[in-house]
């Protein structure tokens, strides 16, 4: 065949495409209704993302390493360490006592054989979702019969989210008329009687969450009225922070962003944000979107060796999740993103056979003994699968799952909208309903390229969002090679809109440049960030395996101990501090990429020993001042993805010149 022939043949086979329309928005459009997925019903506020159905999703690299981890470890074998999961739940007969660790780990175990296909995980679900259903009364109320006595229906509140999973997952034809049922009864209830006291008041936006999620497939207007009622009975999180208990923030902080859904009163969307800034301002002055509550915040214990529990990282997710698909704004997807890459990795151990209960930005010694800074005594900081971590160790399991499961969302504009980047392959209907496939290959957050490939069956035109993160002011797009001219700003996306093609492809480059923050509150210390993820000194571990009880032979827990120094003094280059590091390796992200010794990519620094800075009751000892006076010489040091390092300096003091 000529060559000319060749070429010409080629140029047919290739995309077609007028050019495409680029312009950047703060958020994806509330005007209009797709059809295509369940968006916000009249008369609530039209929202402009919708989450996809459970499976929609396909996790590919690392997020699917962990996900797996999860399914061969310890949430996925839970039952054979938890007697909360045993045949005398309540959960399975109504009769016998039951509260919040079988809902809590039911809610993501479900999710996690869903995002998975797995069959046995699924299968497993059923067996309990079956029991919970048909546990329903004839008044409409489900679940163990002590809790309804004691009039507390939190652990009902998560029972729910797993129901909604059943229902997103399966399309289970029980679960709508099983869940009005439910809150017909809720209504019923007198207003002393409903959420009257203890974790439902505090957090009663799940219980509201659920109300909308149900109202926007049925319409039925008596849920308005029990929405009304529960925000009337939730503490008031409006005007001020009604908790201080680490895990009650992380999932009450939201409510009147959720309840303003339905009041259209923008003091209730504001009013999310103004408790993360309360909080966060004072007691989250340190890297990883956390903050200090190792139990409850204490005045004065603001700095990064104060911990959190690892409850409130994935209800901070959940929370960020929420908040996204209500509002668009990007920096709730940045900041989930904080708190999943640099903060809840180090909660469990890298084979995921236990958690821990707290973890801190600055943690020297993860030990069995009880002698901490932390508010309670006893074992906090070992790993573990066992019932030590009682909340923690059920509640675990919604993390990853529930992260996979917003990667991508609908618009009502019939597109899709990549919010969370990661490899995956989507499968969503689009435009009139046409279905495509965009698959994504990227080592995000270790790497600054995604490349999406889109397949379809035929021409097909759609709006498709890439959210530009808050961190990155250089970020490049290019279609089928085309570099994309529009400015895009931070802190929002790029709305890409044309007819698009069976493989064509869109890559995009959000540069990860160096950042040095100063904390003000720490002393003047800093932290180093590039991109997404923040970095912390490389400190050597040695673990240390133990069995607790012979009966759990199998499942050890592990204790983590430094064998190199921490106490270092970060030396920068005072006209520019980024000048200071170097990036030392960039390889692809391996199924377990947090890791202290295979990390796919750290930094090189220079640094001083700070002799006088010695560890106080097994945690590090105050910051000293910045800058701090040393003699010692100075040595190179490594630092690594946060998420990485159990053991982590993630705040360091600054070297005197």
């Amino acid at each position: 065949m000529p060559a000319w022939m060749c070429l010409l043949l080629l140029l047919m086979a290739a995309p077609c495409s007028a050019a495409v329309e680029a312009v950047m928005v703060k958020t994806p459009p509330v005007g209009g209704r797709s059809g295509l997925y369940v968006f916000n019903r009249k008369p609530l506020e039209p929202n402009p993302l919708a989450k996809l159905p459970i499976g929609a999703i396909e996790p590919g690299g690392w997020l699917k390493g962990q996900l797996t981890l999860m399914a061969s470890g310890m949430v996925g074998h839970l039952d054979e360490v938890s007697h909360y999961l045993s045949v005398d739940s309540g959960w399975l007969n109504p009769k016998n006592p039951g509260w919040e660790e079988l809902p809590y780990w039911l809610k993501g175990f479900g999710d996690l054989g869903y995002v998975l296909k797995d069959a046995k995980i699924e299968k497993e679900a059923m067996r309990w979702l079956d029991a919970i259903m048909a546990s329903q009364q004839p008044d409409g109320y489900f679940g163990p019969e002590a809790n309804k006595k004691n009039r507390d229906v939190w652990p009902n509140m998560v029972v729910l989210y797993a129901v909604q999973s059943l229902y997103e997952a399966t399309g289970d034809e029980r679960v709508i008329p099983f869940m009005t049922k439910y809150f017909r009864w809720q209504n019923s209830l007198p207003m002393e009687d409903l959420l009257p006291e203890s974790w439902q008041v505090i957090r009663g936006g799940d219980n509201l969450e659920s109300v909308y999620w149900l109202y926007n497939r049925t319409g039925d207007e008596f849920l308005l009225e029990l929405a009304e009622k529960i925000h009337r009975k939730t503490a008031n999180w409006t005007e001020k922070i009604a908790s201080f208990h680490g895990v009650n923030f992380a999932q009450g902080f939201r409510e009147p962003a959720v309840f303003y859904q339905q009041s259209r009163d923008s003091r209730h969307l504001a009013a999310a944000k103004a408790r993360q800034a309360e909080m966060l301002g004072e007691y989250g002055q340190v890297p990883g979107g956390l903050f200090g509550a190792d139990e409850n915040c204490r005045p004065g214990k603001t700095g990064p060796e104060q911990a959190a529990e690892t409850c409130t990282m994935v209800e901070y997710m959940n929370s960020d999740e929420s908040l996204l698909r209500i509002t668009g704004e990007t920096e709730w997807a940045d900041h989930a993103e904080d708190v999943a890459f640099n903060s809840f990795p180090a909660s469990y151990s890298p084979d995921w056979r236990g958690i821990h209960y707290l973890t801190a930005p600055n943690q020297i010694q993860l030990d069995r003994g009880g002698e901490h800074c932390y508010q309670n005594g006893g074992r906090l900081v070992s790993y573990s699968a066992l019932e030590t971590y009682r909340c923690c160790q059920h509640n675990v399991a919604q993390g990853w799952p529930y992260f996979a499961e917003h990667l991508w969302m609908a618009t009502r504009d019939g597109g899709l909208a990549a919010v969370f980047y990661c490899a995956n392959k989507v499968k969503a209907r689009v435009a009139g309903g046409t279905e495509v496939t965009i698959t994504e290959d990227t080592g995000y957050p270790f790497s600054d390229r995604i490349r999406l490939t889109i397949s379809a069956r035929r021409e097909v035109e759609f709006p498709l969002y890439l959210r530009i993160p808050g961190w990155c002011s250089r970020a490049g797009v290019s279609v089928n090679g085309e570099q994309v001219r529009t400015q895009m700003d931070s802190g929002g996306y790029l709305r890409l809109h044309q007819k698009w093609h069976n493989h064509d492809i869109i890559e995009i480059l959000l540069p990860m440049d160096i950042d040095v923050r100063m904390w003000e509150k720490q002393n003047n210390a800093v932290s180093v960030r590039r991109g997404p993820l923040w970095y912390s000194l490389k400190i050597g571990e040695k673990w240390v395996t133990y069995v607790e009880d012979e009966k759990f032979a199998k499942w050890p827990d592990a204790e983590v101990f430094p064998t190199s120094a921490w106490n270092y003094a970060l030396i920068l280059d005072q006209g520019e501090p980024a000048r200071s590091f170097r990036v030392k390796k960039q390889s692809k992200p391996a199924s377990q990429p947090f890791v202290t010794h295979s990390a796919p990519i750290a930094l090189t620094a220079r640094g001083r020993r700070l002799p006088s800075r010695e560890a106080v009751t097994n945690c590090p000892g105050p910051l000293p001042a910045s800058p701090a006076q040393t003699a010692e010489p100075p040595e190179d040091i490594t630092l690594i993805p946060m998420g990485a390092a159990r053991l982590r300096i993630s705040v360091f003091p600054v070297a005197a010149r």
